[in-house]
């Protein structure tokens, strides 16, 4: 219903599809839109897509997503984890896609922490570092960036899907953190400081994956 392009979708698909079993994956993007997330995974072949032992596991926001029995049954099937934004990283969110990685599934993040409607350069949260830090094996970190997904579902109200928006969503190359992670292992690098030293890594692709995406964006018709 929109005009989207996605450019290195590959690299999503084989990370989904073809990653040795009990490697997890942990994917990271920017948050523009309360759509981000069903709404980006509609590049994804349906069979990846309704298939519940391949789609990913996401944290939401526990006072949107489930203010209710029926909004909460609803995400839950949907491999929503309510997640309490402010109280930190050692919370049952967290904890819960650290379980989910060390059984090798699939989690997604948006480390910006909530939609990011003004679209500053934020400092992104710590608990994709920790996450990533105590998984048993290194996930493959792949981060994307999109633009356009707050044409679709503007964060105004009324809050109506709209069609015929241009959306343009890059996915990056893989951030191979293993040696990186190994060190700070071997050193004995405290947790908090681990982290914070994994999110930087992933601060700093996201700076250029989003200067990159900005440009593919604009030069489309």
């Amino acid at each position: 219903m929109n005009k989207t392009r996605v450019y290195n979708k590959e690299r999503l698909i084989e990370a989904v599809a073809k990653r040795p079993t009990g490697v997890p994956l942990v994917t990271v993007s920017n948050h523009h839109s309360c759509f981000d997330d069903p709404g980006l995974w509609g590049v994804l072949p349906i069979r990846y897509v309704c298939n519940t032992f391949k789609i990913r596991w996401s944290m939401a926001a526990h006072d949107i997503c489930f203010t209710n029995k029926y909004h909460s049954m609803f995400f839950m099937f949907g491999k929503c984890i309510p997640v309490i934004r402010g109280i930190g990283v050692y919370q049952d969110a967290v904890n819960l896609c650290i379980q989910k990685a060390k059984q090798g599934h699939w989690v997604h993040v948006f480390p910006e922490g909530k939609v990011n409607m003004t679209k500053e350069e934020m400092r992104l949260k710590w608990g994709v570092g920790r996450i990533i830090y105590e998984s048993p094996r290194v996930p493959i970190i792949l981060p994307m960036w999109h633009e356009g997904m707050d044409e679709v579902l503007p964060n105004v109200e009324p809050y109506i899907l709209k069609w015929g928006k241009k959306v343009t969503l890059n996915v990056g190359k893989p951030i191979d953190l293993n040696d990186f992670i190994d060190d700070l292992k071997c050193r004995g690098v405290p947790e908090p400081e681990a982290r914070k030293l994994i999110t930087d890594k992933i601060q700093e692709v996201f700076h250029h994956l989003r200067l990159e995406t900005e440009e593919l964006h604009k030069k489309r018709n």
